[in-house]
């Protein structure tokens, strides 16, 4: 296993939390084991809940801990017009499409799963309907077009290969149009491996 790159991408709209701790040593474990490298992500892209204060604590507390990364830390919020040229290529290229369900349709299709007792996945509702009927006083977040047949097989080298029913995966937002939350679209590919955690 050769050129491992690995990274945490904490948000600062709050403190490290051990959770964070955890996961950050894990990559930094497993890129320091095989002599690969280990990036420092700073996911601030969410405007209105990033503080400053928090990435500041967020990096001196990896330093104490002993944690550190290599090269400068990446700071998401520095390359804002790059997502939103790729959001635009991707809704370009027929691969994301523009939603005006309003917060209140959104909070009624949570309500409706929440009665029923299922996972909430947005219904798609914009998915293949025109610009050309938008409704004007809306303005619309852009959703990723996630394939909604067959399954996906993810390469995991805990688990194995996990297949996953595509009808099943969002069509998550990727950008809203006041640019205040904007998801990473275009980065991950630059990582070797990731390391996240989850309940097995």
């Amino acid at each position: 296993m050769s050129n491992v790159a690995t990274r945490f991408a904490p948000s600062p709209t709050g403190a490290l939390h051990i959770g964070g701790v955890r996961t950050a040593l894990f990559n930094w474990l497993f890129s320091k084991n095989k002599k690969g490298t280990f990036h420092l992500r700073i996911e601030d892209t969410d405007k209105e809940r990033s503080k400053d204060e928090h990435k500041i604590q967020i990096i001196k507390s990896l330093k104490w801990i002993g944690i550190e990364h290599d090269g400068e830390e990446y700071i998401q919020s520095t390359k804002i017009k790059d997502h939103i040229d790729i959001a635009n290529k991707l809704l370009h290229n027929g691969n994301a499409y523009k939603c005006y369900c309003s917060n209140e349709e959104i909070e009624e299709q949570k309500k409706r799963a929440r009665q029923k007792k299922l996972p909430y996945i947005y219904n798609r509702k914009w998915r293949d309907i025109p610009d050309s009927e938008a409704p004007k006083d809306i303005k619309p977040v852009i959703r990723f077009k996630s394939k909604t047949e067959g399954s996906t097989v993810l390469k995991d080298l805990v688990q194995g290969d996990v297949e996953i029913d595509n009808d099943t995966i969002e069509d998550f937002i990727i950008l809203s149009m006041n640019e205040h939350y904007i998801k990473n679209i275009d980065e991950n590919y630059l990582y070797k491996h990731l390391v996240e955690y989850c309940e097995i």
